[in-house]
């Protein structure tokens, strides 16, 4: 969409606003080409940024001119790269960008500058990441207390739930594939910066599970969205929760146990439970579906695929390609005993940093039902094998393991063999099948993840390759049958 038809849909606005200006993209585009691809959230790392489409643009909060007080821009941009891979929609991916202005914002935003303007109605501001400035993080709060729509956006909560006004924002300002911000100790607001079009898994998820009185995932309070056009769909932007204060996470929880080389089993045990609680809840709450012959085969289809395309980009993994398409054969062969097997709404990124054990009862929560980012929207709400989260939970446990205080050590290894055990004892004792009872169907996956993680790591951690290279060479050994 051009800059001109996107400030005809916002034509309601007044002429002083930055949104009903032609030049407000072309004049924070020279800005956006140097600060977008620096950020974590963008996806296009390693291709040529060429340009921006103006989706919309709302005006939050009007700034004033020579005063103090910011302004606040939502801006939905699509950004153009040069050869898109086959995944990236048609005109390049969709961000979304929350944007302060300010004559001259206080030193403790610099961090946070994207840049001053040479021209177009922001000229003479400091454009900045207004996710990062407790003020105007406090308005979005604001909004989302009162439901209704702004310009192009819409907000939204549940009924009858209460919102406390004036809690303090603290935003969140590690590297994170989105971002987010706490109120207070109460609530937590993520902000999904890559945006396609539809309902975000980590609002739909949730929402269902509050329904189905699943306690094991904090109920969304509220949400916005972008308002669809005709015949379109509403599309999630962020999602507002309860924080659990006082929580600690399952990844720094096994760090912790490494350090003083300590027995988790226990606890790993406990969080197979959980995991076993939200899949029963998600199957009873949401259609599920059956995987026979021609759905096997296209699962395995897809995994040699990204096994090639992984091995092109990651020459390391190319001598394991032989073994590692075994186990994705195996899945496949599965079709000829008629077996069926079944598929439902999962997590879809289950690992130890997606949990947390609540400070009151040492209870665990699932969180950041997004799923991979990088997949699309329309696979991430696809029905899965409930397999897949518990194959990606035991990678968990095996990173811990081998990037932890014991560094993979032979005492740290029989850690993960032993947690990895509990983990699947629990799921089964809550009611999950034993996964341990499907070997095909978890070492096709689990050997997926470890294939997905070598991708990962090349590209943001090369450092951390050898992590998943140790579980490459492990999957790919003969005999090996990945669940123990």
């Amino acid at each position: 969409m051009s800059d001109t038809a996107s400030t005809r849909a916002t034509r309601h606005a007044p002429d002083r606003s930055p949104v009903a200006a032609p030049d407000l993209l072309s004049s924070l585009a020279p800005l956006l080409a140097e600060w977008v691809p620096r950020q974590r959230w963008f996806a296009g790392k390693g291709r040529l940024l060429t340009g921006f489409a103006l989706v919309s643009a709302t005006e939050l909060l009007p700034g004033s001119g020579e005063g103090g007080a910011p302004g606040l821009l939502h801006l939905l941009v699509r950004a153009q790269q040069s050869a898109p891979p086959s995944r990236t929609p048609a005109g390049g991916d969709c961000y979304q960008l929350l944007l302060g202005t300010h004559p001259a914002p206080p030193p403790h935003l610099a961090p946070a500058v994207v840049g001053r303007p040479a021209g177009g109605p922001l000229r003479g501001r400091t454009v900045y990441d207004a996710l990062l400035d407790n003020r105007l993080c406090g308005l979005l709060l604001e909004r989302l207390r009162v439901p209704g729509r702004i310009g192009a956006l819409r907000f939204c909560r549940e009924s009858g739930l209460d919102i406390p006004s004036g809690l303090t924002a603290r935003p969140i300002a590690v590297e994170q594939s989105n971002s987010s911000v706490v109120y207070g100790d109460t609530f937590i607001l993520k902000v999904f910066r890559r945006i396609e079009p539809g309902i975000n898994p980590d609002l739909e998820l949730p929402r269902a599970l509050a329904a189905a009185r699943c306690a094991r995932v904090p109920a969304p309070a509220a949400w916005f969205e972008s308002v669809p056009g005709e015949g379109g769909e509403a599309t999630t932007l962020g999602v507002l929760q309860p924080f659990l204060a006082g929580s600690t996470d399952g990844w720094q929880l096994a760090l912790n146990a490494l350090a003083v080389r300590a027995d988790f089993t226990r606890s790993a045990r406990a969080l197979g439970h959980a995991t076993a609680e939200v899949h029963t809840a998600l199957a009873q709450a949401l259609p599920t579906t059956e995987l026979r012959r021609p759905q096997l085969d296209a699962i395995a289809a897809q995994m040699n695929e990204r096994l090639e395309s992984t091995a092109r980009a990651v020459p390391v993994l190319q001598p394991y390609r032989a073994p590692l398409r075994a186990a994705f054969d195996a899945l496949a062969a599965m079709r000829h005993d008629g077996r069926s097997w079944a598929a439902q709404r999962i997590h879809g990124d289950l690992h130890l940093g997606q949990t947390l054990r609540t400070a009151e009862g040492g209870r665990w929560a699932l969180i950041d039902f997004e799923g991979e980012p990088a997949r699309p929207l329309v696979e991430r709400r696809r029905p899965q094998p409930a397999v897949r989260d518990v194959a990606a939970m035991l990678r968990s446990f095996d990173y811990a393991a081998r990037s932890g205080p014991a560094g993979g050590d032979p005492w740290a290894l029989d850690w993960a063999r032993r947690t990895r055990a509990a983990y699947c004892l629990g799921y089964a004792e809550a009611g999950g099948p034993d996964p341990r009872a499907a070997p095909e169907l978890m070492r096709a996956y689990e050997t997926d993840k470890a294939v997905y993680e070598v991708l990962y790591e090349a590209r943001h951690r090369p450092d951390w390759l050898a992590v998943p290279m140790a579980a490459i060479r492990r999957l790919a050994a003969p005999g090996d049958q990945g669940a123990g």
